[in-house]
């Protein structure tokens, strides 16, 4: 069988026969045994001469993709004449079974070493996704892998490996020479990396397996190799071209017109009418409607067409049933942004529905937003989806493919003190995508973090890019994915395609872009808050936590927390303990990290203020987190006042330190009188400190701030 330098190995669609996958990927540097062919067991010794003993012998063909489950393989062959005696048994024993092989690979046998895994596999959505973990049967007995997009970087390739839970194994164990990383990691750049093999197949790449790589001090060989893929070079049709849309109309609108508002029977385009007004929209506000002549006191005209023809429209607001929406969105031309409310296309089986909707737009020349999606939300353009006054303009901006959290998101949000800049929410994502509104973002100088809810990104590789984009930019984002916990992909033919889930190419993503993945909404608003707050500090991006309050047991448990998290309460260096105690602290607890020190209704309030300062003259932690007990200020107290004046002195603290992140937790809320916790957060929030519940909340939060900061926590 040849080989095709541009096509990879073989020239039929599916399993290649692995000399020849081998044969092909020592061309892009990757180490592999010696070894001949033979058709048979009778020319296999011929063709094992100036092999050096001891030797392997394969059988490959079809039926014989997992070899050593059919017995078609031998190992610690001592001569030539072994192993054709080795081939002949074994092929009386493939034939007993049914399987007739085609030919007989003989292999040098490679010294033993540490075997590792590395493998690629095409996801639906995120494209080529590398793999590499302890590998043989430890793939699946201990399932030790880490994952990363292709193209991999040099620093990626290292990252995979450290993050590897058996990576002391790597490094030498028990007297054994660690191997040779940086042969490892040319392995690994080798199938993932910008040039390598992942890339040469392009789009033909199913799944591709070295199973194992022996790994020894002075190398890596790989002494099996599998690949899946298909030799149809035809490329794909590109989708037709897309009008680019200024996003800023989205977001700020001159006009907005509303098709589908009832005169006799009030629907949702009536709700999005009230809505408008609601808000004080700014701009032109039209109904359409073929005969009436106002609708709820708003103007109408007869057709969407005229309403881009005369009257400045650049937002059209479409809630009729789905077999209409074609129809209404190909009246649209001239108006850039069309939004499709009404359900019923792709997420109810309606593929083709969607697919005509998605032409519609296109012979308009028009963006979609949606369809099954409620619209846009920003209070400096007077847009919304959301009843009543508007919010005030802020800097955190969200995209959510579910119209129902993001209106969770914006309304408990502004609640605990939120400002939002732009808030789209985009459904099905059949036109704009989650990628096109991150590309956007990432220019836009009036967002300074953003947040995601997601379930199907829809262009995997465009996010992948958008994120990059957005990183590079200095602004953090938080993801929230739904989904992650299915039933994930079909398990895949290779070891590779049964290790690589959901929800392990979101973590791989988020690896490679910097995103902080959270797993609720309210994580989701906790660390929007604190990104938006400490947008501006210069803290470092260490891991380091210091926590200081009342109670010896909740430290306790904040030091798991926080630990479980992935941060550090490092400890406290002798001369700041020496300066605690100089403050009268230390009697009757240790002055560690946690740090207790007395707090409450009869507590001194600026005592965290100079303990805090004393700890940072001698460790500067980049961030703070304060806690107390609201229960004890309202059992052994009765005013409000000793809990405002503590929180007044963490926010005087915070002011005077502009490169550390200070965090507030008011545990036991509840049992403060009504009132008590929304003053408590408006008075910390006016000098910069987000405030949480839980020392969970506080340290998803912190984890997120401490990503924003340099990548990764």
């Amino acid at each position: 069988m040849s080989i095709h330098p541009e096509r990879g190995p073989g020239n039929t669609t599916g399993h290649r026969p692995e000399h020849a996958v081998k044969a092909w990927i020592s061309g892009f540097g990757v180490g592999v045994p010696r070894g001949a062919t033979a058709p048979g067991p009778e020319s296999l010794e011929a063709a094992a001469e100036g092999l050096t003993p001891p030797l392997v012998v394969k059988a490959y063909g079809p039926g014989l993709l997992h070899k050593s489950d059919a017995g078609a393989v031998r190992l610690g062959l001592g001569s030539a004449g072994g192993a054709a005696r080795a081939a002949a048994d074994m092929l009386a024993s493939l034939r007993a079974r049914g399987i007739s092989p085609e030919g007989f690979l003989v292999e040098e046998q490679v010294e033993p070493g540490v075997e590792v895994i590395v493998g690629a596999v095409r996801d639906p959505a995120f494209g080529p996704v590398l793999l590499a973990g302890l590998g043989g049967v430890w793939t699946e007995v201990l399932r030790d892998t880490a994952l990363r997009l292709c193209p991999i970087t040099e620093d990626d390739a290292r990252a995979m490996l450290d993050g590897l839970r058996g990576r002391a194994l790597l490094e030498g164990f028990r007297g054994r020479p660690p191997i040779d990383r940086d042969a490892l990691v040319k392995v690994l750049l080798a199938v993932g990396g910008p040039d390598g093999i992942v890339a040469e197949l392009g789009d033909r790449l199913t799944e591709f397996e070295l199973n194992p790589v022996i790994c020894g001090p002075s190398g890596a060989v790989a002494v099996d190799a599998r690949l899946l893929s298909t030799d149809d070079d035809r490329a794909a049709a590109p989708p037709p071209p897309r009008t680019p849309g200024d996003f800023d109309r989205l977001f700020a609108p001159r006009g907005v017109a509303v098709v589908g508002a009832s005169t006799k029977k009030p629907n949702f385009g009536n709700m999005f009418l009230g809505f408008y007004r609601a808000a004080g929209f700014a701009g032109r506000l039209v109904a359409v409607h073929p005969t009436a002549p106002d609708i709820d006191g708003v103007p109408c005209v007869p057709s969407l067409a005229e309403a881009a023809r005369d009257h400045d429209v650049d937002y059209a607001l479409v809630a009729v049933p789905a077999a209409r929406c074609p129809e209404v969105v190909r009246e649209a031309a001239g108006i850039p942004f069309v939004q499709v409310m009404s359900g019923g296309f792709r997420e109810m089986g309606e593929a083709a529905l969607e697919d005509d909707l998605l032409a519609a737009a296109r012979e308009a020349g028009v963006r979609l937003l949606g369809p099954n999606c409620m619209g846009v939300y920003s209070p400096a353009g007077g847009q919304t989806f959301l009843g009543g006054a508007p919010g005030r303009p802020g800097r955190i901006a969200l995209i959510s493919q579910s119209g129902g959290l993001a209106g969770e998101v914006v309304k408990v949000g502004e609640r605990r003190g939120l400002a939002f800049s732009k808030v789209a929410t985009v459904g099905n994502s059949a036109d704009v995508t989650p990628a096109d509104l991150l590309a956007y973002l990432a220019g836009d100088d009036g967002t300074g973090a953003i947040g995601l809810y997601l379930e199907d990104p829809r262009d995997g590789r465009g996010l992948a890019a958008a994120l990059r984009s957005v990183r590079a930019a200095r602004k953090p984002v938080v993801a929230l994915v739904g989904g992650r916990s299915g039933q994930g992909r079909r398990a895949a033919a290779s070891h590779t395609g049964g290790m690589i889930s959901d929800s392990r190419v979101w973590s791989a993503l988020a690896e490679q872009t910097g995103v902080t993945l959270v797993t609720s909404q309210d994580d989701l608003i906790g660390a929007l808050d604190l990104l938006d707050l400490h947008s501006a500090r210069r803290a470092p991006g260490t891991n380091e936590v210091l926590v200081i309050g009342p109670s010896g047991g909740a430290s306790v448990l904040a030091a798991d927390v926080f630990d479980g998290a992935g941060l550090e309460l490092a400890g406290l260096p002798a001369p700041a303990r020496t300066a605690l105690r100089e403050l009268g602290l230390g009697a009757g607890s240790s002055l560690a990290n946690p740090l207790e020190i007395p707090v409450g209704p009869r507590g001194d309030p600026g005592l965290v203020r100079r303990a805090v300062t004393a700890i940072l003259a001698h460790r500067p932690y980049a961030d703070v987190v304060t806690h107390v007990n609201a229960q004890s200020f309202f059992t052994f107290g009765d005013s409000a006042e000793p809990l405002l004046a503590y929180t007044r002195a963490v926010g005087a603290l915070q002011e005077e330190l502009p490169d550390t992140r200070i965090t507030l937790v008011i545990r036991n809320a509840e049992c403060a009188p009504p009132g008590v916790e929304d003053a408590v957060r408006e008075l910390a929030r006016s000098s910069g400190v987000p405030v949480y519940r839980s020392m969970e909340a506080a340290a998803v939060a912190v984890t997120a701030g401490k990503r924003s900061a340099h990548g990764t926590a």
